[in-house]
């Protein structure tokens, strides 16, 4: 049996930046992945969608050149088929086709021994990867999360797609009927019915992005529908039949029907954390299967977990920062988690982005919460970008007089978001904020005049 300082079981986002940091910090290290080293998002999920809806973007702009004057008429382009060939390309391109092995050949380099194959706890400091024994002083568990396929009548007798499979897939259906408004569904929906793709998207919840701040939420439902989505909200599916030319047909809980060539389900996503043996260590899952963490990242004495099996926020940047407090405990150095300040991004176009809370959920734990609202049609960056606009809602603690919230949908918001996640983890004072000078014209001067409202609401306030 071959004994490591640390084993890691899952080479996704958190699993491969904590195991080569380790070793390149003098510590023996293995790294268990059945799959493909990197995990999800270099080859079917966050590179291949920011890719696609790029593309998508382009395509687009191309017939508002007349509109922003790069062009007196619109540009012949060729035809939708064609095109989607082409942001096939690209996308598959950017994903390095769904080849691992420069990534495992990194982290070889780095000192890493990369096992192949599915790890399962035998017993306690033992993992069993085929007929292989590893030692282990320390387990991290990074195995991630799969997608969710609802248990729904007839599903298993039409064709659908993951959201993985959507993004490893060749060609373009004629229709596609997508069950989850969320950031997943959001985004590849936009993404096809750029490409002439009938678009139908239902939604069982009151918005899309579930609980995101409800008038960015009906913002970006209002961008949908002008585009083309078929945006169906509070409706859901009862069943599936398969009509006698090979499509889906659905059954609304309104009792309307819907058909589409093929389904995409984007309904969530579930931690990996079945059939790995942790009930061996004493590791108890969490009602949705998660693995409960500690701040520092700690499950059980020498068992850790990092990304999207603790269930704490599914996003990569989320499992990459887990990586680094682990990094650093597993390094003997003194760390804890803070969760307050994690962004959350939609990559439609415009974006949505958000961070902290919304009032509702702050009043809803008892926090004294006010707003303030700026519409980004007064910014004078929108009208020489020719956008739409967009909307900036930010939160604050009246009380303590700091910012605990904001979220937007404009073009870039993605980006200049960042000044308030910024500001809700360094927990900034308004005072200092409404001192900040932005480059005129920006979409950060959006936060000017919602700061100075919430800088009044909050001077009375009781300390």
């Amino acid at each position: 049996m071959d004994s490591y300082d640390v084993v890691v079981l899952g080479g996704g986002s958190a699993g491969e930046a904590l195991a080569g940091g380790l070793a390149q910090a003098g510590r023996a290290v293995a790294l268990v992945e059945a799959l493909r080293v990197g995990g999800e998002c270099p080859y079917v999920a966050c590179m291949p969608s920011k890719a696609l809806l790029r593309s998508a973007e382009a395509r687009h702009q191309a017939h508002e050149l007349p509109r922003l004057g790069g062009a007196s008429v619109a540009p012949t382009l060729d035809s939708n088929d064609v095109g989607y060939r082409a942001a096939v390309a690209r996308r598959d391109e950017i994903a390095e086709h769904r080849d691992d092995s420069e990534a495992a050949k990194s982290l070889e380099s780095k000192g890493v021994t990369v096992v192949r194959g599915r790890g399962r706890v035998s017993a306690p400091g033992v993992l069993v990867v085929g007929d292989r024994q590893l030692g282990w002083t320390d387990l991290v568990v990074a195995t991630g999360s799969y997608p969710v396929r609802p248990d729904l009548p007839g599903l298993d007798d039409v064709p659908t797609w993951t959201s993985d499979e959507a993004l490893a897939a060749q060609d373009r259906p004629r229709s596609l009927l997508v069950l989850g408004a969320g950031a997943v569904g959001s985004e590849l929906a936009q993404a096809h019915v750029r490409f002439g793709v009938e678009v139908t998207l239902v939604e069982s919840g009151p918005q899309p992005l579930g609980r995101e701040e409800s008038s960015i939420a009906a913002a970006l439902a209002d961008v949908l529908r002008q585009e083309g989505v078929e945006l169906l909200l509070g409706v859901e599916v009862e069943r599936f039949e398969r009509t006698t030319e090979g499509r889906a047909k659905a059954h609304l809980s309104d009792g309307s029907t819907r058909e589409a060539e093929r389904v995409l389900l984007a309904v969530g996503r579930t931690p990996a954390t079945e059939d790995l043996g942790l009930e061996v260590l004493g590791v108890e899952r969490g009602d949705k299967g998660q693995l409960m963490v500690d701040g520092q990242c700690r499950v059980a004495d020498h068992v850790y977990a990092a990304g999207d099996v603790t269930g704490v926020a599914p996003y990569t940047h989320a499992a990459s920062y887990q990586a680094r407090v682990l990094g650093d405990v597993l390094l003997g150095q003194e760390r804890t988690a803070d969760y307050r300040a994690m962004p959350r991004a939609v990559y439609t176009d415009p974006p949505v982005a958000s961070v902290g809370v919304d009032a509702k959920t702050a009043k809803d734990d008892g926090i004294d919460a006010v707003t303030a609202v700026m519409d980004l049609a007064d910014v004078a960056r929108t009208a020489t970008e020719g956008s739409a606009g967009g909307r900036l809602v930010l939160t604050a603690d009246r009380r303590r007089g700091v910012l605990i919230g904001a979220a937007a949908i404009g073009p870039r918001a993605d980006e200049w978001l960042s000044e308030a996640t910024v500001a809700i983890r360094a927990e900034v004072p308004l005072a200092v904020l409404v001192d900040v000078v932005h480059p005129f014209p920006t979409f950060g001067q959006a936060y000017e005049p919602a700061l100075r409202q919430l800088a009044e609401q909050t001077a009375a306030a009781p300390r």
